[in-house]
């Protein structure tokens, strides 16, 4: 995560708001006029009690109240309308993050991914960015509302008096502005931990149920519960932390509102005695700076929501700002399939070498299979091909193109490629097959399916192709999932077909119904990686890797 000021990340989020600066105006306007309606009512009285006092004041007893009563009522109008305006703006601009999120998780998956806690990732999806609405909803506004009418009080103050103008001016600027940053000072490494650690805690309950019956197989309920204890606590001795600062927020603000006007008073009260100022100004300039403090109190106390808010804002920036492993192509020459070309290709995870100086030759239409140990590149040879990862050095090429110049929807429809874990949706069996083609008939499903030796048993199932998957795919076997998978494949029907270890957790019958599919393909490129040589019998060619290198 970047370690962004607040200010900073102050920064980056409003420039977001631009597009709809249009509604923040409205807001803004009808902000400053609502604060002005409530703080006319105790000014109004005030003016009513000089009036009776009779002190050469020609002011209208009847009109004075008429607008006391209509500004008593507009301010209620102008609060609906601004916190109207101000709510869509959060919710509009929620919902574009929201987007921009998923987009940017496209163009980062799977290399940036990879590792990553999803835990964190998802509490940034969902819980940073709805702390996001605070401070478009009831910060932006706030702020501009309390500068703009703090400006519009201070030149009343100067009518009255000048010294009166100097003194709301110090109280404005303590209260409005010196409280929320130190307090936003104080907690900003707090709040960046308790974001973090509400993360983390979210990505342990997410493992702790996933793995649930792994935990009450082997015992560990109870040390995963102490676990999950101890960072509860951590969070809420956090939350304590912070809520002490809201503590000192708001004594700092009481004090305030009450020694500034106290301040004014007994200055007034000097200039009195020396014949410099009526009585009623004193009384009214101190009524007014009273009940003055109303904008600059409501942004004094956003301190403490911003302490989370802005955290949150720093993690969601920090993920749209992240750089892809592999950036997307598009506008270059479309590619055909041809052979397929590896030279001298240097590849590393961090510090650790994975592929030194590989070389291959894949002739159009062939078949390649691949076995050899663990860690010896198998999987990362594959996941190259398909331009996940960026090579050191060296060139892949297909039919002549670089691939680092192809055009990134035309090598995923020229490429099909299924992991070792295959990924279901809470969907239908025939949906979830279908991500491979969403335009793809049922024939054309069935049809995969049959391929890759599932069509029967999705038939058996009382809702066949309409049966719904549980989460995770959690209510088919290893094997089912994998002829998912694999039907995915087929219904693809690409060009060059990556399999990684396609057939691992499949009986010998599906197997050999599976390879003989595969077989059956015409004209199609194929690189098949298995740990199991026999599986390997139906290539055209096979290679074995041992550290990155033939051998």
């Amino acid at each position: 995560m970047r370690k962004w000021s607040n200010p900073v990340v102050m920064r980056k989020m409003l420039k977001l708001v631009t597009p709809l600066s249009g509604w923040m105006c409205m807001a803004v306007l009808l902000g400053i006029l609502g604060f002005l309606c409530a703080i006319f009512i105790p000014v109004g009285a005030v003016l009513l009690v000089i009036v009776r006092m009779d002190s050469g004041i020609h002011l209208s007893y009847g009109a004075l109240i008429s607008l006391m009563i209509a500004a008593a009522v507009l301010r209620g109008v102008l609060r609906y309308g601004e916190q109207a305006c101000n709510h869509y703006i959060a919710f509009k601009l929620l919902a574009l993050l929201r987007d921009r999120i998923f987009g940017k998780l496209r163009t980062l998956a799977p290399a940036r991914l990879e590792g990553q806690d999803k835990g964190n990732l998802i509490s940034v999806i969902t819980s940073d960015i709805e702390l996001l609405e605070v401070f478009y909803a009831h910060t932006i506004s706030p702020i501009m509302i309390a500068f703009l009418t703090s400006l519009l009080l201070l030149a009343g103050f100067w009518v009255i008096e000048p010294v009166f103008a100097l003194i709301a001016a110090l109280g404005y600027l303590y209260v409005g502005l010196w409280i929320p940053v130190r307090i936003s000072k104080l907690g900003k490494a707090d709040g960046d931990e308790y974001r973090k650690q509400s993360g983390d805690l979210s990505a342990y309950m997410l493992e702790s149920l996933r793995g649930i019956d792994d935990i009450r197989q082997f015992g560990q309920g109870d040390e995963r519960l102490s676990q999950m204890n101890y960072q509860s606590n951590k969070l809420n001795a956090l939350g304590r932390k912070l809520k002490k600062y809201e503590g000192k927020s708001t004594s700092r603000n009481t004090m305030a509102i009450l020694i500034f006007p106290l301040l004014l008073l007994f200055c007034g009260l000097g200039l009195h005695q020396h014949g410099m100022l009526s009585i009623e100004r004193i009384i009214l300039g101190t009524v007014l700076l009273f009940s003055s403090f109303g904008p600059v109190v409501a942004l004094s106390n956003l301190s403490n929501n911003l302490l989370l808010t802005l955290a949150s804002g720093r993690r969601v920036l920090s993920l749209l700002e992240e750089a892809p492993e592999v950036a997307e192509l598009s506008h270059q020459k479309p590619i055909e399939m041809g052979d397929v070309t590896i030279e001298k290709v240097r590849f590393a995870y961090r510090d650790k070498w994975v592929l030194k100086d590989f070389d291959l030759k894949l002739e159009k239409g062939s078949a390649l299979g691949i076995y050899g140990p663990s860690g010896c590149g198998k999987s990362t040879l594959l996941k190259l091909l398909m331009r996940f990862w960026s090579i050191e050095k060296g060139s892949i090429r297909i039919h002549g193109r670089d691939l680092r110049t192809i055009n990134t929807t035309d090598l995923r429809d020229l490429e099909s490629y299924m992991t070792q874990e295959t990924v279901l949706f809470q969907d239908t069996i025939e949906n979830n097959i279908k991500i491979a083609n969403l335009t793809a008939s049922h024939e054309q499903v069935a049809d995969a399916c049959q391929k890759a030796g599932l069509h029967t048993f999705i038939m058996s199932l009382p809702e066949g192709y309409q049966t719904k998957v549980a989460e995770l795919g959690e209510s088919l076997s290893g094997g089912e999932r994998q002829r998912i998978g694999l039907a995915r494949v087929f219904l693809h029907d690409s060009e060059l077909i990556l399999l990684d270890e396609p057939t691992s957790n499949l009986d010998a019958l599906h197997e050999g119904m599976i390879l003989k599919s595969l077989k059956a393909l015409k004209g199609k490129t194929i690189v098949l990686v298995s740990h199991r040589r026999s599986t390997l019998q139906s290539t055209d060619t096979i290679l074995n890797m041992d550290q990155g290198r033939q051998s």
